[in-house]
């Protein structure tokens, strides 16, 4: 089976692009990230609730792709995925914090778990198994080998792999140059975010740069500012209660918020008049919770290898490269971020590590490339609504997430549960 791009036209991608930089300068990489944003969230892909006009904007100037996967099924794994270009077997972070979680009398399999009272075997689970808390700094990750190429780089918002920025030249995770923190509910956050973007890419203009935005919106706790919020509600009511389905007003103004911050990038690209010499990227770290998101018809959501907890919405846009209105049904995943911006870069990939991913530049061109398998691991077990047990005592227990593996190939997704 064939999957295709559609595109009428496009100039090639391949090497260093042509822009203001110079005669064939880089290209400018912009990588906005939401967090836990389901698959159809968004205006373009269906979402029946929220109002995403900038992501639309930005989807319909550029290239929609059906088939877009997180690395992992939450944050961590997916964000040292797009970071190393590698599958999480080799960097081994699985899940923040590093364990299960759930009652650990009903894991079949010795893996470390929070909440074990037995210490001895928790201590045995933990030599065992190879799990890591914070990405290794040994890993050359995408803003080292950017700044071979002269790129200047950026990070702001959530990190979540510890503390090494990784060669970052700026990196502040509420804007204002606090320190690595958790900043879950912050109704300010993404607008100091977007604000310190704005100054980035003034400040850094005149010369390759590389900025990635990852939003803690729109991650629980949900809030968000209350006109915002007012302003939803007053459409839910509108809604007849039987059409209703689980529209939530405080999560769709948390997905205005991340909506805002990219019409804000983007009418700042275009003014500097960088547009034509930048990749702007969208995309979600994982699937959705069920209890916000619009996941049907896929099976499963945030922290399962089903369908709806690795499938993302993306969309990227690069006027004069990437088609408007074009869409691409190939499946792509976290870690063929590194090889691509390094093929755009025109920098080497990094010879001390695998790179597991595959530079998706002839896709922006409308062409295709070969047809490959993608794959996902995780092996702890999350505690949550999904494959359910039967207990001795008559009682049932789920599992949101349990150990398994899983590959996609073509039409074929295969998952294969390690108990």
């Amino acid at each position: 089976m064939v999957t295709l791009c559609y595109a009428t036209t496009g100039a090639p991608v391949a090497g260093a692009a042509e822009g203001p930089h110079g005669a064939s300068g880089p290209p400018n990489i912009v990588f906005i990230m939401a967090d836990d944003l389901g698959w159809k969230d968004v205006g373009y892909a269906g979402a029946e609730f929220f109002e995403t006009p900038h992501i639309d904007r930005l989807a319909s100037q550029g290239m929609v792709f059906t088939a877009a996967y997180s690395g992992g099924p939450n944050c961590s794994p997916t964000r040292a995925c797009l970071m190393t270009g590698t599958y999480t077997p080799r960097h081994q972070i699985y899940t923040p914090g590093g364990k299960s979680k759930g009652d650990p009398r009903y894991m079949r399999l010795l893996v470390p778990a929070v909440g074990r009272k037995n210490k001895d075997l928790e201590a045995l689970a933990a030599a065992q198994f190879p799990i890591r808390n914070s990405l290794d700094p040994a890993f050359v990750c995408i803003p080292e080998v950017l700044k071979t190429a002269g790129y200047t780089t950026a990070r702001l918002g959530k990190w979540h792999l510890g503390e090494d920025t990784q060669g970052f030249d700026l990196s502040s995770a509420d804007g204002v140059g606090g320190p690595e923190g958790s900043f879950y509910g912050n109704i300010h956050v993404a607008e100091k975010l977007t604000d310190r973007a704005l100054q980035f890419i003034e400040q850094n203009r005149d010369s390759p740069f590389f900025l990635y935005l990852c939003h803690w919106d729109v991650h629980s706790p949900h809030r968000a500012r209350a006109e915002v919020v007012e302003k939803y509600r007053k459409k839910l009511d509108s809604i007849p209660r039987d059409q209703r389905k689980n529209f939530n007003p405080v999560y769709a103004a948390m997905i205005e918020a991340v909506d805002t911050s990219v019409g804000r990038v983007t009418d700042t690209i275009d003014t500097l008049g960088l547009s034509e010499n930048t990749l702007i990227v969208f995309i979600s770290d994982n699937g959705g919770l069920p209890s916000v998101s619009q996941l049907d018809p896929l099976r499963g959501q945030k922290g399962s290898l089903f369908e709806a907890g690795v499938r993302v919405p993306a969309c990227m846009r690069w006027p004069g490269r990437i088609e408007p209105g074009s869409t691409c049904d190939t499946p792509i995943t976290s870690v063929d971020f590194l090889p691509t911006f390094a093929g755009l870069a025109g920098a080497e990939l990094p010879s001390s590590q695998p790179v597991d991913g595959t530079d998706l530049s002839p896709l922006l061109e409308g062409q295709s490339i070969a047809e490959r398998s993608i794959f996902w691991h995780y092996p702890l077990y999350l505690q949550g609504r999904g494959l359910t047990i039967d207990l001795p005592d008559g009682g049932r227990y789920s599992w949101r997430g349990f150990p398994s593996t899983s590959m996609r190939r073509g039409d074929w997704k295969l998952i294969e549960f390690h108990e």
